[in-house]
């Protein structure tokens, strides 16, 4: 049966934003921000072409409330948890970006984009772990996973995000031909498809290599004897496998050709943030760490040590300068170091 039709074009939009070279990603973001607002419409009988700022301010309301229609708890038992102020303005956005849409091509928009007020963000710092405390935890794979190969992988995993500025799926994502030859960069593919280089250190260029050499057995070794060729190891695209995936891949060949749904596997970001903040337990780390604490830590460390910000914003991937200037905040004691040997009046 087809859905209701609160969001006039909806499908149209969705498909330009595919045709506009869109991520899959932000693509299912998009829908389901849209879908999310259409059902509170309906849910409420507001007419498309009646919506008023008034609307807007309804819905903001309802996203905010615990007993809230849209984005109910899991459980009718559970109280729905208040949502992020971030995540309501995302949610924003994406009508936004619609009605944009519809005035571009001349069709009846209720309200003008600027007339959906976003809400104001409260000044937020992510706690940045001491450097010294960042490098233990990057290298605690190998000591803490009791299977080397998985040792080797996550500690690659975190060596070449906090290496590099990578987001998170960017790295769970990343393909062997995004490896440059002499794998000192790495082509990344990021938001919107866009790409850009980011560059490693040589001592994650090091362990990447290390990591590589290991993945390229445990493959071979998984195949029967007649396919441990290149031709059929280098079928798996992705770096970061899962070793699971090749338990039983013997069995799984057929008629010589290797089955797509190991040749497309890879670690995803719920395991890669489970691990990481297990890890962060097992090592007594009294503060959150995140694969973006990571990223973050990359670009902090960076600037303290003088990094023009423009070149910070060009391997973070970021559209403006005013997104890094937001996300690269100086830790406090690089701050007081600051204040003391710079002040004009320091003695």
């Amino acid at each position: 049966m087809p859905r209701s039709q609160k969001l006039p074009l909806l499908e149209d939009f969705l498909l330009f934003l595919t045709t506009s070279n869109y991520s899959k990603a932000t693509i299912r973001n998009y829908e389901r921000d849209l879908l999310i607002f259409e059902k509170f419409l309906s849910d409420n009988d507001f007419d498309f072409n009646s919506i008023t700022k008034k609307t807007i301010i309804i819905y903001q309301a309802d996203l905010l409330a615990e007993d809230r229609q849209v984005f109910k708890a899991k459980s009718q038992k559970q109280k729905a948890k208040p949502l992020e102020p971030k995540t309501i303005n995302r949610m924003l956005t994406s009508i936004r970006s619609y009605f944009v849409y519809l005035i571009d091509n001349e069709h009846p928009c209720p309200l003008l984009p600027q007339q959906i007020k976003l809400m104001k963000l409260g000044k937020y710092k992510l706690h940045l772990p001491e450097l010294e405390t960042l490098i233990q935890f990057i290298e605690s794979p190998k000591q803490l996973e009791s299977n080397a190969f998985i040792g080797i992988r996550n500690q690659t995993i975190l060596e070449l995000i906090f290496a590099s500025g990578m987001r998170i799926s960017e790295v769970t994502h990343l393909t062997i031909d995004q490896i440059h030859q002499d794998d000192s960069k790495i082509l990344i593919r990021g938001k919107g498809n866009k790409q850009r280089f980011v560059y490693l250190t040589p001592r994650a260029h090091s362990i990447l290599d290390e990591y590589l050499t290991q993945r390229y057995e445990i493959i071979k070794q998984a195949l029967p004897s007649q396919y441990q060729t290149g031709e059929y190891i280098n079928q798996f695209s992705f770096v970061f496998i899962t070793k699971k995936t090749f338990d039983t891949l013997k069995e799984q060949i057929k008629d010589h050709t290797l089955p797509s749904s190991l040749l497309n596997s890879h670690i995803s970001e719920n395991y890669l943030q489970s691990k990481i903040k297990s890890y962060r337990l097992l090592l007594n780390i009294p503060y959150p760490i995140s694969a973006h604490t990571l990223r973050h830590g990359f670009a902090t460390y960076l600037a303290e040590s003088g990094a023009n910000p423009a070149a910070i914003k060009v391997l973070l991937g970021h559209e403006s300068l005013e997104t890094t200037t937001k996300y690269v905040h100086a830790s406090d004691t690089f701050a007081e170091e600051t204040h003391e040997n710079f002040h004009p009046l320091k003695k």
